[in-house]
């Protein structure tokens, strides 16, 4: 199959730029894969690692040094900025190693926390830690998933796989949706509640 050929040939790249650009969906085919014996689980979960840190190292760095181009200022617009910029200021540390977990803020992350007095060299120790436990843990995910599906209806050929896959996917993205929303407006009802306290007249 031209598809599966595809896979062997540049599936460690493909893994690679699908962490970089598209996030769990590509990393967790890269396990499934993997599983598969398209590629071996190791070379899955160091491609997902390391897009994902060379990817969100970029965004940090264009935060810190390129803050003033016209796609940088773009970030700073939307909706989530706010809510990332207090989210990073109230708790920096633990914010960075959760970020990449949270659904629709991992791109504009980054960029914010470039922007703001967290050091470099602790972001990059700690986007490094994060990186790896989210590389690890989807690839993972993606390689019993593969099994459970084998284990199952048997050794289907690849797409049938594929569209298996699609059911859980979609519901995993929405509850990630859910929860995270949820997460946040938590943090951020927290964070607010005391400064809600201070204005409040005497």
């Amino acid at each position: 199959m031209l598809l599966e050929h595809l896979i062997a040939q540049y599936g460690v790249l493909a893994v690679f730029l699908g962490a970089a650009f598209e996030g769990e969906t590509a990393v967790f085919l890269g396990g499934v894969f993997a599983h598969r014996h398209f590629l071996a689980w190791w070379e899955a979960a160091a491609a997902a690692t390391f897009g994902s840190f060379a990817a969100d190292q970029a965004w940090f760095f264009a935060g810190r040094y390129a803050n003033r181009f016209a796609f940088v200022q773009r970030f700073l617009k939307m909706d989530a900025a706010a809510k990332v910029s207090r989210l990073a200021e109230a708790h920096p540390s633990g914010f960075i190693l959760s970020f990449r977990f949270i659904y629709g803020m991992r791109t504009v992350s980054p960029v914010l926390i470039g922007l703001s007095a967290v050091p470099a060299l602790r972001f990059v120790l700690l986007n490094f830690i994060a990186a790896v436990i989210w590389g690890v843990l989807i690839t993972s995910i993606g390689y019993l998933f593969g099994h459970a599906v084998e284990a199952l209806f048997g050794r289907l050929r690849l797409h049938m796989h594929l569209l298996i896959m699609l059911v859980p996917i979609a519901v995993a993205v929405v509850l990630a949706a859910f929860a995270s929303r949820r997460w946040v407006h938590h943090r951020l009802n927290t964070i607010s509640a005391p400064q809600r306290q201070e204005n409040q007249p005497q």
